[in-house]
C-alpha cells in the first residue's frame, strides 16, 4: 500500500517510543506519563450523566453549545482577566485539536513558525504536516529556557508568520515572565507575527502569576489562546479543548472541524461548564499538590551524583540536567529504565536543545515519587 509522502517517513517520537516499551513492564516506575493521577471529580461525572438523562444526546452546535463558551469566557475573566465573547470561542476535540485547526486554516506550504525549544512534539508534527516550514530558536537552561529577543529577530525572514509559545511549558516546567512577553509582544506587532499561545496549563503556575499573552496590549486580535479541561480539572479522557481568538480565524477553524469531528461530545461539552463553574477550589488544592511533589523531586534530584534540577515555575514536569554523566539523553533515559525500572522523557523528544536533559512528570502519588528517586539515585550512583 502507498502512504501520502507527506506521512511516508513518519515514525514514533521518542516520548511514544517509551510509552510502548513500558506498557508490557509489570515493575516500571513511570514518570513520563503528562497527565494528573487524579480521576475526574464524581460531580462532574454526575454532571454529564444529568445532561445526557436531560436529552443531550444529539449532535451539537458545530462551535460548541453557547452556555458552554460562555463558561469558558466567565473562567478566564474571572482567572486571569482576560474579556472575550463567546463568538471568539471554539470548542474541540481535545487540546491538541487546537494548534491542528489553526495550522489548517493559517499556513500556506513554505510558511514560517517559529518553534521555541524544547517544545511540546505534536507542534512540530503538525506544522510539517500542512507543508509549513519550522524555524527552531534554541533557547538556555540559564535563560529559563526563554528566547532572548535578539534571538527571535535573528531568525525571523520575510516568511515567517507565526510563534508558538507555551507558559508554563511541557516539558521544562518553566513559566515566561510579564517583562519577557512583552518584549516579545513588540515583536510579533512588529513583524506581523500571530502567536498561538499554549496556555493548557494555566491554572498551575507555582510561582508567580500567569499571564495571557492575549492580554498583553494590542495581542488580542493577533493571539489564539489555547485551554482545555485535561490538566486543570483531570479530564484527559473527556477530550475536552477550546480555543479564544479572533472571530473571523474562529469561522473559519469551525468550518474545518465540522469537516473532521462535527462537534465535540455533549455529555463532555456541559460537565466542562459545570466544573468550570464549581472547581476553583480543586483547582487550587491540586496546584499545591503538584507544587510539593515538585519541590520535593527537584530536592532529591539536585542531591544526585551527576545531575541538577532548577526548581519550575508551573505544570507539573521537571527538566533536570544530567551532562554530568557524560551520557546522551537518549542512553540516559533507556539505561535507567533497563536497569532502574524508572521510566523518564529524554529531553531530544522536545528539540535539540533537550539534549543533555530528561522529562520527570511528577504525576504520581509521593510514594511513587520517592521510590523512582530511591532507584534513579541508586542508578546516578552506579553510573
Amino acid at each position: 500500500m502507498r502512504i501520502a509522502d507527506r506521512y511516508a517517513r513518519t515514525q514514533p517520537s521518542e516520548m511514544i517510543k517509551i510509552f510502548q516499551a513500558t506498557e508490557n513492564m509489570k515493575e516500571v516506575l513511570n514518570l513520563g506519563i503528562g497527565e494528573p493521577d487524579f480521576d475526574t471529580e464524581h460531580d462532574i461525572i454526575d454532571a454529564a450523566a444529568a445532561a445526557g438523562k436531560n436529552g443531550f444526546t444529539h449532535y451539537p452546535p458545530t462551535q460548541g453549545y453557547l452556555d458552554v463558551r460562555e463558561a469558558v469566557c466567565d473562567y478566564w475573566k474571572r482567572h486571569h482577566s482576560l474579556e472575550s465573547a463567546p463568538d471568539e470561542v471554539l470548542l474541540t476535540a481535545g487540546g491538541l485539536n487546537v494548534p491542528y485547526l489553526a495550522i489548517q486554516a493559517l499556513f500556506n506550504p513554505g510558511d514560517e513558525i517559529i518553534l521555541i525549544e524544547p517544545y511540546f512534539t505534536q507542534y512540530a508534527a503538525q506544522a510539517s504536516a500542512c507543508g509549513a516550514t519550522l524555524l527552531q530558536i534554541e533557547t538556555k537552561e540559564e535563560n529559563g529556557f526563554v528566547p532572548l529577543a535578539s534571538d527571535l529577530e535573528k531568525a525571523i525572514t520575510p516568511r515567517t508568520r507565526a510563534l508558538i509559545l507555551n507558559s508554563p511549558c511541557n516539558p521544562t516546567g518553566r513559566v515566561i515572565s510579564r517583562e519577557r512577553m512583552e518584549e516579545i509582544a513588540v515583536i510579533a506587532q512588529r513583524h506581523d507575527l500571530i502567536v498561538l499561545s499554549d496556555e493548557i496549563y494555566e491554572s498551575m503556575v507555582h510561582k508567580g502569576v500567569h499571564v495571557p499573552f492575549a492580554s498583553l496590549p494590542g495581542m488580542k486580535e493577533r493571539t489564539l489562546t489555547m485551554g482545555g479541561m485535561s490538566k486543570s480539572h483531570c479530564m484527559t479522557g473527556w477530550r475536552m479543548g477550546y480555543v479564544i481568538g479572533p472571530k473571523e480565524l474562529i469561522k473559519i477553524m469551525t468550518v474545518i472541524s465540522a469537516c473532521q469531528t462535527y462537534g465535540v461530545n455533549t455529555m463532555t461539552q456541559k460537565a466542562s461548564a459545570y466544573a468550570l463553574y464549581n472547581h476553583d477550589a480543586k483547582l487550587v488544592e491540586r496546584k499545591n499538590i503538584f507544587a510539593e511533589r515538585m519541590d520535593y523531586v527537584a530536592g532529591r534530584l539536585n542531591k544526585m551524583k551527576r545531575v541538577t534540577c532548577a526548581n519550575a515555575e508551573g505544570a507539573f514536569y521537571l527538566f533536570p540536567n544530567i551532562k554530568g554523566t557524560l551520557l546522551s539523553s537518549s542512553d540516559f533515559v533507556w539505561k535507567m529504565l533497563e536497569n532502574a525500572g524508572v521510566a523518564a522523557i529524554p529531553g531530544t523528544a522536545f528539540g535539540k536543545s533537550g539534549e543533555g536533559y530528561i522529562r520527570i512528570a511528577c504525576t504520581r502519588s509521593m510514594d511513587v515519587l520517592i521510590k523512582a528517586m530511591d532507584k534513579m539515585e541508586e542508578f546516578c550512583s552506579a553510573l
